[in-house]
């Protein structure tokens, strides 16, 4: 019996511009970007919560050659969200840490 090669996993597209030159020290650009980075990020959570429930509608009704494709994506999904909700954290804690400081 023969066991099929595993598909290489895709790597997370990264959402910032990863080019110095385009970096700007202005404030208001630098928030357009951040607000536009963040929105891309979630944009990206979103579709691959969408390709995550499709995968696991199709291996629910047996329309899925291999259950191992919605595995990893649900792995992923979790494991995304989990980055978004420590960010999350992060950025409150950042915020509160701020606000003590008038204090």
């Amino acid at each position: 019996m023969s066991i099929p090669a595993i598909s290489a996993i895709a790597p997370v597209a990264p959402t910032l511009a990863t080019d110095p030159s385009t970096a700007t020290a202005a404030s208001g650009s630098s928030a357009t970007g951040f607000a536009s980075a963040l929105t891309g990020a979630v944009d990206n959570l979103q579709q691959m919560q969408s390709t995550s429930d499709s995968l696991n509608i199709g291996a629910a009704t047996g329309n899925l050659n291999d259950i191992q494709d919605a595995t990893v994506a649900a792995a992923q999904v979790e494991t995304t969200v989990q980055l978004v909700a420590e960010l999350r954290n992060q950025a409150v804690d950042g915020f509160n840490q701020i606000m003590n400081m008038g204090s």
